[in-house]
């Protein structure tokens, strides 16, 4: 790019159309903002003798108001916005912009945030570029800001653009920025006969409005007594039976899930299926559990989680009912900022936010 000035009504200056203001001006009472691409009618008025500028003072001294005119290879910050904004975004959100040199990304459907925090980290190293965005693993909904990009100066280098775009590739088809849109699932809850009323009516009134709050269904509330038999009869026919009966998730209550002899392990292994994690990092719900039998999963609610108070388990949840299979890696996002206090409640589903939380 090359720095130009503009003398007021002194003709006009078609050399520079194109070029971009660096401060705001008054233009015969009306604002030009910075960043402002001059056309030939703009520099028309400000090449006319009568016209009438009001703004920075050194801008309009003898020297001229400044204007950045780009080369071959520069970008106007509204250009370079938009093509990082095509950049990082993947499945689930759209665009908004450029107001301002911003682009915005909003999610275009109710969901569960993933944001490539270690892309986003390697973009924002590229001065100028700026990539700031919501926390991963945040549920949204649809209309919702997720994430902005921009550039700093009003015009940049086009390779400044490429090299944030060859990073952005890094991410493939998921994208920097997605939003995986809840799907309605089919939820069953197995609860051990230990559970009694009115904790029952507590439990099932808090798994209920936990699972259609994300869009799916609960199914059945099935209790059973607290023995390894009981609990595979009635586990089976939710994992292996026909479809009409077979659910994509399991939520169970009432397990000792430091025991490896609990009813609830013995099922899932004399299924087939096998236990993916004993305990999360975080707190409270360090000690809920997730296992798998072929294509359901299994989440063990602790007791906390059962009833009024928010656990990791809602943190856990959102992404099973978005379609987030329950392998090690799903569990092991949620340690940095696991610590699940009051002023973590913006982590949480709407539905957990009014819950009780601990201080600390």
């Amino acid at each position: 790019m090359r720095l130009e000035r503009v003398v007021p009504g002194t003709g006009p200056r078609i050399d520079v159309q194109g070029g971009v203001l660096v401060r705001d001006l008054v233009v015969d009472g009306e604002r030009w903002s910075k960043g402002r691409r001059l056309t030939a009618a703009d520099l028309a008025v400000l090449g006319a003798p009568a016209v009438r500028v009001a703004g920075e003072p050194r801008a309009l001294a003898d020297a001229g108001i400044a204007v950045l005119v780009p080369e071959v290879a520069d970008l106007h910050e509204d250009d370079a916005a938009v093509r990082l904004a095509a950049a990082v975004a993947g499945p689930g959100v759209t665009t908004r912009g450029p107001a301002e040199s911003r682009v915005d990304v909003l999610a275009a459907t109710d969901g569960l945030l993933h944001i490539r925090g270690d892309l986003v980290e390697r973009m924002d190293r590229i001065d100028p570029v700026e990539v700031f965005t919501l926390f991963d693993g945040q549920v949204v909904r649809a209309g919702d800001l997720v994430a902005s990009v921009k550039v700093a100066p009003h015009v940049v280098p086009s390779e400044v653009v490429e090299r944030a775009e060859r990073v952005a590739l890094r991410a493939g088809k998921g994208g920097v920025v997605r939003v995986a849109a809840f799907t309605r699932r089919r939820v069953a809850a197995l609860v051990k006969e230990s559970v009694h009323a009115p904790a029952r009516e507590r439990f099932e009134a808090s798994v209920r409005l936990k699972v259609e709050s994300l869009g799916s269904e609960l199914v059945d509330v099935v209790y059973v007594a607290d023995s390894a038999d009981p609990v595979t009869a009635a586990l089976a026919p939710l994992v292996r039976g026909r479809r009409s009966e077979r659910v994509d998730l399991v939520l169970t209550a009432g397990s000792a899930s430091t025991d490896p002899e609990d009813p609830f392990y013995v099922a899932i292994e004399r299924l087939g299926g096998r236990v993916v994690r004993h305990g999360v990092p975080a707190h409270p719900g360090s000690m809920l559990w997730l296992a798998r039998i072929g294509r359901t999963d299994l989440l063990g609610l602790p007791s906390c989680g059962a009833y009024s108070k928010a656990t990791a388990a809602d943190l856990l949840l959102p992404r099973l009912l978005s379609g987030e299979p329950a392998t090690p890696a799903t569990v092991a996002r949620l340690g940095v900022g696991g610590i699940l206090t009051r002023s973590m409640r913006f982590r949480f589903p709407a539905y957990a936010r009014d819950l009780d939380a601990p201080d600390g």
